[in-house]
């Protein structure tokens, strides 16, 4: 937690909430490598990814991701990591999760996968009907105009739209 984005995160709450954040960073003491492993009588399948994990709990066909968020914007570096979520978002139809929980949201559903899943295909085509990074998020906003998150989608769109 010394380097990174939760780092990075931290860091940026201290200074927007002028010092009002608690910054320390608990020690670290275990660290879990298996992919699989058994807690509690729950045998669970973990993959590893660059920031986060997800976790896998067969017995209950649920899984645990960073975040879904149906009706909300997300992070999207790109076009490749769009696809990349969308891979993802495929696998968990296949392998019929009936639960997706989170560390952002609600507890979503494989109904859910399939908004996210549109939303991805969308902004991909959006974006490329876009010429730059305000056209992209008015034409996003209007079609997705509930949707919280929208700092996600300044990101997204500075993504997408790169400044020279």
């Amino acid at each position: 937690m010394k380097e990174g984005t939760i780092h990075n995160l931290v860091t940026g709450f201290e200074s927007s909430f002028g010092g009002a954040f608690a910054k320390e960073y608990h020690e670290i003491t275990d660290v879990l490598k298996d992919d699989h492993v058994n807690i509690g009588g729950f045998e669970l399948n973990i993959t590893y990814h660059d920031e986060n994990i997800e976790i896998e709990f067969h017995q209950i066909n649920c899984v645990y991701t960073h975040m879904l968020g149906h009706d909300c914007h997300s992070i999207v570096a790109g076009e490749g990591h769009a696809d990349e979520i969308i891979a993802g978002l495929n696998g968990y139809k296949e392998k019929g999760y009936n639960l997706i929980l989170s560390s952002h949201y609600v507890p979503e559903t494989l109904k859910d996968v399939e908004t996210k899943i549109d939303y991805l295909e969308n902004i991909k085509r959006l974006a490329k009907e876009s010429s730059n990074a305000e056209e992209f998020k008015e034409k996003v906003k209007a079609k997705y105009s509930e949707y919280s998150g929208l700092n996600y989608l300044d990101m997204t769109a500075g993504y997408f739209f790169p400044q020279a």
